[in-house]
């Protein structure tokens, strides 16, 4: 059962059951992938079925962003996992790869970004193989495919920005020899040390999409959407519509 946020199912579990279920993915024989939606993707999906869709068919759906704890305790049906962010649950992954040299292959960002991300992350976790890695530009989507299988990775991390990562994930799920996809947004960046994650104080609080927005204030149009999720919530309660998927 899932918990139901304006159509998107969400997975109440923690950031440690969500790790063990991903470890459980890229030990068997299933092809799968994890989105990691906040109220702006999820905001998108209402007017974007494909991309709704896209969500729901993932095996693993993760509450990216304090917004949609909250709207789903404001729906009444609360998350008791709580917020599980994207980048602390491919950190999570990556500290256990890394003891049996699990394979990541990064997908991503502009040019020299994802190698970049793979250098830091070898060295900060000894026995993590990056076995390759690629900008987020390619127009050739069945080269780039053979190009990921052909490293065998035990994970990919798709990092193309939403809705196009959770589409592309979907449409090429069967074409895929990775267990497992996780589409991750900007964290290449982060990994990278391109961009500086927000401080601890606004992480703690769940306010990274504040200092986002103070630090790149461009992101100010994008951040409106948030306002309407918020009142979509409210009038989803108020229709008592609220429930499990």
């Amino acid at each position: 059962m899932r918990i139901d946020v304006l159509g998107v199912g969400f997975d109440d579990i923690s950031i440690e059951q969500a790790t063990l279920r991903a470890l459980e993915i890229m030990g068997g024989e299933e092809r799968a992938y994890a989105v990691t939606p906040n109220p702006e993707i999820v905001w998108q999906s209402c007017k974007n079925t494909a991309l709704r869709d896209a969500l729901n068919s993932a095996e693993l759906v993760l509450p990216d962003g304090i917004g949609i704890v909250l709207g789903a305790k404001i729906l009444g049906t609360p998350l008791l996992g709580g917020r599980v962010p994207g980048i602390d649950f491919a950190t999570a992954l990556f500290e256990k790869m890394a003891e049996s040299n699990g394979k990541v292959f990064l997908l991503g960002a502009k040019p020299g970004v994802a190698v970049k991300a793979g250098a830091n992350l070898a060295k900060k976790h000894p026995g993590l193989i990056v076995c390759g890695a690629a900008d987020g530009y390619f127009t050739d989507g069945a080269a780039i495919v053979s190009k990921i299988n052909a490293a065998k990775p035990d994970l990919l991390l798709a990092c193309l920005g939403a809705p196009k990562q959770e589409l592309w994930m979907a449409e090429n799920r069967d074409n895929l020899g990775a267990p497992l996809c996780a589409g991750l947004g900007g964290s290449l960046d982060i990994f990278a040390e391109n961009v500086k994650r927000a401080p601890v104080f606004f992480q703690r609080l769940g306010l990274e999409w504040l200092y986002r927005i103070l630090k790149e204030p461009w992101r100010l149009k994008r951040s409106l959407s948030l306002p309407l999720f918020v009142f979509a919530v409210i009038f989803m309660r108020l229709k008592g519509k609220a429930g499990r998927m």
